[in-house]
């Protein structure tokens, strides 16, 4: 590989794999030839934005690339927009290499689940929301009574 740099993504296309504010991921130089479905790829849009996504799949057209908090893919992306792909992402102290077997099969599970992630996510924030407002509602009662 060639040159790294450190990056704090912004936004939550990528969320839940990289959450904004809290994690930080590696981008290594690379040639695009040795990129393959389910890397995570740092590319320039043709508006000049710079955009980290993973790599949905690629044909002679281009990469296409979709955010892991998305169902839209986006692409076809030239080889020359690609600008690295991401090594490492650091949480919370920690370092987890993408060449894990645990982060590459955790990466192809959510790939492959691509076409139903809005209604599991709708799913889990309203779960979440719920469970969490009786549980707090359950705290002050307990609160009350003793």
């Amino acid at each position: 590989m060639g040159k790294a740099v450190r990056i704090k993504p912004q936004g939550y296309s990528m969320y839940p794999l990289i959450v904004p504010g809290r994690d930080s991921v590696i981008i290594e130089s690379t040639e695009a030839d040795g990129l393959k479905r389910g890397d995570v790829a740092l590319y320039r849009r043709s508006s000049g934005i710079l955009v980290i996504h993973r790599i949905f799949r690629h044909d002679a057209d281009g990469f296409y690339f979709v955010g892991d908090n998305q169902t839209a893919v986006e692409g076809p992306i030239k080889a020359e927009q690609i600008i690295g792909v991401m090594t490492v992402l650091e949480r919370n102290g920690r370092s987890i290499s993408t060449d894990s077997i645990i982060y590459r099969a955790v990466c192809m599970i959510w790939l492959w689940m691509r076409p139903i992630r809005r209604p599991v996510s709708v799913t889990a924030a309203f779960l979440k929301k719920v469970l969490g407002f009786n549980i707090r509602l359950v705290r002050r009662w307990n609160g009350k009574k003793g």
